[in-house]
């Protein structure tokens, strides 16, 4: 029996990864066993906590982040360790048929997340080339850790089709429930997001987790570094929105 993750028949997922709409991804519920579930709920952060190392709050992004393994707890330390081994390399390779999978160790941009009120992402694209290793960044795996989250306060994953390099429209809403993982390819124009801002309690926060895994770069990887956003609604015409947004992806 696995500790950390729920065991099921990963091979059965592929077909679903493969033919899902807007771009591959497969959502797996019950994700974590439930003994380290509740040790993950326990030792996740306050969102008023110093232990936040990347904070944001502007026009397209409003959260909070924290990759450095020294400030995980023992447990959220080891399942950290558990999602980035060789294990759960050969469970994603498995779901997506892609070999050579390498787990981005260092959990850049990845790591605990949060968002309370207000909280948003506009639509975006991550980064292509990881910007230490060279590596393609090829899937993001997402868990939400919130319980009792209730879906009329939104923070469900939006993902996005794309047209003339823009995206276009939301074809899948992800809810965010409990013990939720979402798995999807970075590759593929995969414009996604959470732009529609938080409706939560002051008391109650977005809460998940994320690692992201890697391959070599194909032929005509884009070379982008840093996550491209698009302005959401009315922002097309703002001119301080656009503007952030060019400085942000470089």
């Amino acid at each position: 029996m696995n500790k950390y993750i729920n065991t099921r028949d990963w091979s059965a997922l592929q077909k679903d990864f493969l033919s899902a709409k807007p771009f591959n991804h497969i959502v797996i519920d019950n994700f974590f066993t439930k003994e380290v579930l509740v040790e993950l709920v326990n030792e996740f952060p306050a969102y008023d906590s110093s232990v936040w190392g990347a904070v944001y709050n502007n026009a397209i992004e409003n959260k909070k982040a924290c990759n450095s393994w020294s400030s995980f707890p023992k447990t959220t330390y080891s399942t950290f360790n558990y999602l980035c081994s060789s294990e759960i390399e050969q469970i994603i390779s498995t779901i997506t048929g892609t070999h050579n999978i390498q787990a981005d160790i260092g959990l850049h941009g990845g790591g605990w997340h949060v968002h309370n009120k207000g909280g948003k992402l506009n639509i975006h694209l991550d980064y292509s080339i990881h910007p230490k290793l060279g590596l393609e960044r090829h899937y993001n795996l997402i868990i939400y850790l919130t319980p009792d989250w209730q879906q009329e306060w939104g923070g469900g994953l939006e993902l996005w089709t794309e047209e003339s390099g823009k995206p276009k429209e939301c074809v899948k809403y992800v809810e965010n429930i409990f013990n939720r993982a979402v798995l999807f390819d970075t590759t593929q124009q995969s414009w996604h997001g959470l732009p529609k801002e938080l409706r939560c309690p002051e008391n109650t926060a977005r809460q998940s987790l994320a690692v992201y895994y890697m391959t070599e770069p194909s032929i005509d990887a884009n070379k982008r570094n840093r996550a491209l956003f698009a302005p959401y609604k009315e922002q097309a015409t703002d001119a301080e929105v656009l503007d952030l947004i060019i400085k942000r992806s470089k």
